[in-house]
This record gives C-alpha cells, sequence and structure tokens, in this order.
C-alpha cells in the first residue's frame, strides 16, 4: 500500500464511521477498487478506527469532559449514570469481540466479501427506513434497557457492511428516544470499544499492519480530519431526520456491491 492509498482509506474511513452507511463495509469495497490486499486487514482497519475515536473525543470534548468530572463525585450523579449506561451498552460487543474476533478477521478476508457487504448495506437500508417511517412516543432519556438494546445494535454491527452508528441510532430513534440524544450516545458509545481494541492490539504485537510508517499515519491523519468534519454534520443531520436519503443510499451501494462481485 502507497501513501496516497492509505490517505484514500483513511478519508473514506473518516466520512463513513460517523454517516449510517457502515464505514467497514465502504472500507472493503474501497480496497477492492483500489485493488489494495493486506495480510494483517483488521489491524489496519483498528488504526484508522482509532482515528475517528480521536476525532470523537475532539468535537464531542465539552460533553466528554463534563462525563470525566461528574464521574468521581461522591454522590451519584447523572453524570455517573450515563456513564453506566455506556457502560452497559459495551456488555454485547465486549462479548462479540472476545469470542468472534477470530471469524470476523476471516470473514474480512474471504472471497464472497462484497456479497456479505451489500447484503448488510441492504439491511442497513431496511432499518433505516424503519426507523424514518416509525414515530415512536419520545421520552425524555435513555434507559439503562435502552442503552443494552442499542449495545445489541452495535455488537449486531460487527458484521462488514452493517452500519454502527446507523444501526445504534436507528434503534435508538425506534426505542422513542430523542434523535440529538440518540446520535450523542452512539458515538460516546462507540469509544472504549475501539480504544481498548486498539489497546489489545497492540499488547499483542499485533500493528505490524504490513503497511509503512509514513502511509499509516497519512491514513491515521487522514481519517481523523474527515472524521471530525462527519461527526459534526451527522449530528445535525440526526437532528433534522434525514436518514431516508442514507436508507437509499445504502440500498444501491448494497446493491452494487453484490453486482460488482459477479461481474
Amino acid at each position: 500500500m502507497d501513501t496516497l492509498q492509505a490517505i484514500l482509506l483513511g478519508i473514506v474511513q473518516g466520512i463513513t464511521e460517523f454517516l449510517p452507511v457502515s464505514s467497514s463495509g465502504h472500507l472493503q469495497i474501497a480496497k477492492a477498487l483500489l485493488g489494495v490486499e493486506l495480510e494483517e486487514n483488521l489491524t489496519f482497519d483498528v488504526v484508522l478506527h482509532a482515528a475517528t475515536v480521536l476525532s470523537t473525543i475532539v468535537v464531542l470534548w465539552s460533553e466528554v469532559w463534563r462525563l470525566l468530572k461528574g464521574l468521581f463525585s461522591r454522590r451519584f450523579t447523572p453524570e455517573q449514570a450515563y456513564v453506566l449506561k455506556i457502560v452497559v451498552s459495551m456488555i454485547p460487543i465486549g462479548i462479540i469481540g472476545f469470542l468472534f474476533k477470530d471469524r470476523i478477521d476471516a470473514m474480512l478476508d474471504s472471497p464472497a466479501i462484497l456479497v456479505i457487504v451489500g447484503a448488510m448495506l441492504l439491511l442497513t437500508a431496511a432499518l433505516l427506513a424503519f426507523a424514518y417511517f416509525a414515530k415512536p412516543r419520545q421520552k425524555a432519556e435513555i434507559s439503562y434497557r435502552d442503552a443494552f438494546i442499542i449495545g445489541l445494535a452495535q455488537a449486531a454491527a460487527a458484521m462488514p457492511g452493517l452500519s454502527r452508528s446507523g444501526s445504534t441510532i436507528a434503534t435508538g430513534l425506534l426505542l422513542g428516544n430523542r434523535k440529538a440524544a440518540v446520535a450523542q450516545f452512539s458515538f460516546l458509545m462507540v469509544l472504549a470499544p475501539i480504544l481498548g481494541e486498539t489497546l489489545l492490539t497492540a499488547a499483542e504485537g499485533g500493528l505490524t499492519t504490513g503497511v509503512g510508517a509514513v502511509p499509516l499515519a497519512a491514513g491515521f491523519a487522514a481519517s481523523f480530519v474527515t472524521g471530525c468534519l462527519a461527526c459534526k454534520f451527522m449530528i445535525e443531520i440526526v437532528k433534522r431526520g434525514k436518514l431516508i436519503w442514507f436508507a437509499v443510499y445504502c440500498a444501491a451501494a448494497g446493491i452494487l456491491s453484490i453486482t460488482s462481485y459477479f461481474l
């Protein structure tokens, strides 16, 4: 992989991490289009995901700082309750990561990865469309039950092509939560799992991506910068309730992905 390819993949990751179109699916499509083949496929993706985690922290820093300050209060605060809900939401993805990490890695290297990605993009489209047209009663705040169910959606999105942000935001909306609250929770709940995955990979000596230091740094930087822009953009999009256009896009991308495999 050269530097330009790494930058392009970083841009794809940064943009699609926050848009409900599946960053993992688009990374696989982009790799296929660019002719990129990596021995450590999942590891390179983890590095790019770490960049978007950093962009989330930067964009939502005021909220992150508020939660951190409230976390160390001697009394049980709303901030501690919010963090506890995030912890609850992490349980399903933690189980999936522990039990099925190797299978997910093998799936990314499958010759039929574009078919898998296409099918999951179509599922993402259906979920977004359903959330757009459903009109559940609005709740005041995200409950612990809702946090766990949203966490289940995040765990399901370990499948390449099934959008993590799309699945978690759509699930939260279907549960009756407010748009802005769901978008923020969706972006914050992924911080710990991705940071944990990055640290675990590093501890296992697994940051040998088959990519040189310069391309890897360039990809990381590209992912971070575009991630900052996409995070701000997506929060506004969710507030305005325009998810149906992403459903249309995911359906088209899914069909093209599946079709390209057979051509």
